[in-house]
């Protein structure tokens, strides 16, 4: 409906003043009070410069030039010159035939390859279990690339791999303590080491000469416990295997896994600090070399290359996010914890330094928060294979991949999450996921009943224009704001809004349900009913496919 009153605004725009720029793609908002219709739009009161004319009579002179079309009742200028739509009946009665025309497509836009888009999210360092945090991380990254999708954009999926640095030794060292029969708590255990049973799990993969599969390599264990850059290679292998198990158990798949340790090998890295000094943005003090970061609104300057040769965490970002520009991603999203914060202004200040053409700005990030889980009331800390915290394996064992990927996304990702697992595993009203499937479910049930009855659905039999109740009013246009709801998110990165979203349909349906009978002689009515909730069916398997969910067909 909002695209309708868009295209129509655009047209009439054009036509009214030819002279002048218009949009076209017009500002319109659904109203808050019936009262001003049911879509509002300002575009006369942003026309008024290049108009040189009082806002009403621009506004006027749209509405006087909108093509006559049978799904406005009537449109209105109110205030300075706001114009607002009222639609017909017929309009919102008409979505229940555009959605069982377009199926799977209600809602999505068609692939524009010109605007392709890599999203690199997960991203978690190859040292151990996917934990809660990377779970959100990976259901909120998954979500945003889905929406992207059904917005029309070619996507990318993306994870990269810290395998260098003091975590990844420290990874290497604990291994290669369990393979001499070292434990945890003895007094030759690594200071920094990782403590968790995994380890040990490793250490007798590596010493039984396993093989492993790492997407983009097979590494087999050298059995020597003082081959450190065997153990190394091994241990690294070895747990991204488990990560991508964990994830393919989590329904996320990545189309690119890019290595940090490539970067090194390739030069990628040598060459971008080499440009940045070629750039005059680089000074030395202190024996080491420093990023002048303020100059790109920074609060401090940044040290790039320690006094021991070492470079810093953002050093290789800045080379990897220019791999990324060079790769023609004009739009890229980072998925990360909100721990990533302190970053963004080193990284977007080193790739505005290279003066590559990057714009200010790029990438876009969203942050997500920790995630706290509960069970009976209290806190759950630990997971006996990780050692320190709850993996992500633990929550889908618990609760299931659906339950666990809806909690994960329903709130805003940069608050703080409580996932309550006895709400999750919950089969009542309370538990939002239930809720939504049990309506699919619900639905799909009544297919059953009508069998029973030796009828059969007939769309051409439904008279729609019957359709007049509350509830079947709050139903049909709820169903109107699923394409809408679709844009806004995806242009926000909300993926929280198609889990509220989800939770109303529902709450529309279940209403419905309880207040109305849809098996009734009348086939007029009764056809027009089941075409309103054959509707409601497939908005709700499209939403639920947005988050990455099943639709079940009972439960």
């Amino acid at each position: 409906m909002k695209r309708l009153v868009q295209d129509l605004l655009a047209d009439a725009a054009a036509r009214a003043w030819p002279d002048i720029d218009t949009p076209a793609d017009p500002h319109v908002e659904r109203t808050r009070d019936a009262a001003h219709g049911d879509f509002a739009s300002n575009v006369a009161m942003t026309l008024t410069k290049a108009a040189r004319r009082k806002p009403r009579d621009i506004a006027q002179a749209i509405v006087d030039a909108l093509p006559a079309d049978a799904r406005i009742d009537r449109v209105e200028i109110a205030g300075p010159g706001f114009i607002n739509f009222f639609l017909a009946p017929a309009a919102f009665r008409a979505v229940i035939d555009d959605v069982l025309a377009a199926g799977a497509d209600y809602g999505r836009r068609a692939p524009d390859s010109a605007n392709p888009v890599l999203i690199e999210f997960v991203s978690a360092n190859p040292t151990g279990p996917l934990h809660v945090g990377h779970g959100r991380g990976a259901a909120v990254g998954d979500c945003i690339a889905r929406l992207l999708e059904a917005a029309g954009h070619p996507v990318t999926r993306e994870f990269y791999y810290n395998d260098a640095g003091a975590q990844i030794a420290n990874l290497a060292v604990s291994v290669q303590a369990r393979c001499h029969g070292i434990d945890p708590g003895d007094a030759a255990w690594p200071e920094a080491g990782y403590r968790g049973d995994y380890i040990a799990d490793v250490a007798a993969a590596y010493m039984a000469g396993e093989t492993v599969h790492a997407d983009d390599r097979d590494v087999s264990g050298a059995a020597d416990a003082d081959d450190m850059d065997a153990i190394r290679e091994f241990a690294v292998a070895y747990l991204r295997r488990e990560q991508d198990a964990d994830l393919r158990a989590f329904g996320v798949a990545f189309d690119v896994y890019s290595l940090e340790s490539a970067l090194y090998a390739d030069g990628r890295v040598e060459a971008a600090v080499n440009a940045l000094i070629a750039a005059g943005h680089t000074f030395e003090a202190d024996g080491a070399l420093w990023l002048k970061t303020t100059d790109f609104g920074d609060d401090k300057d940044r040290v790039m290359r320690k006094a021991d040769g070492d470079y810093t965490y953002f050093v290789p970002d800045v080379a990897y996010h220019v791999a990324k520009w060079e790769r023609g991603f004009a739009q890229a999203v980072n998925e990360q914890g909100a721990d990533h914060h302190g970053t963004i202004a080193r990284v977007r200040a080193g790739l505005q330094a290279l003066n590559i053409g990057i714009p200010q700005g790029w990438p876009d990030y969203v942050l997500h928060q920790m995630v706290t889980v509960m069970r009976g009331g209290e806190e759950v800390k630990l997971s006996k294979r990780a050692g320190a915290y709850v993996t992500l394996r633990d929550l889908i064992d618990e609760v299931g991949r659906d339950a666990t990927r809806y909690f994960l996304v329903a709130r805003k990702s940069d608050s703080q999450l409580t996932f309550d697992i006895d709400l999750a595993r919950s089969q009542t009203e309370d538990n939002p996921v239930y809720y939504i499937q049990y309506a699919h479910a619900r639905i799909c049930s009544v297919d059953g009943q009508l069998a029973g009855r030796g009828w059969t659905f007939d769309r051409d039999a439904a008279e729609l224009e019957r359709l007049d109740t509350p509830h079947e009013q709050r139903l049909i246009a709820t169903l109107a704001r699923f394409p809408e709801m679709v844009e806004a998110a995806a242009a926000d990165y909300a993926v929280q809004s198609v889990a509220h979203y989800l939770r109303d349909l529902a709450d529309a349906f279940h209403s419905y349900y309880n207040a109305q009978q849809f098996l009734v002689d009348d086939a007029g009515l009764r056809n027009a009913r089941l075409a309103l909730v054959r509707a409601t069916r497939q908005v709700l398997a499209n939403g639920l496919a947005l988050l990455g969910l099943s639709a079940p067909t009972s439960m």
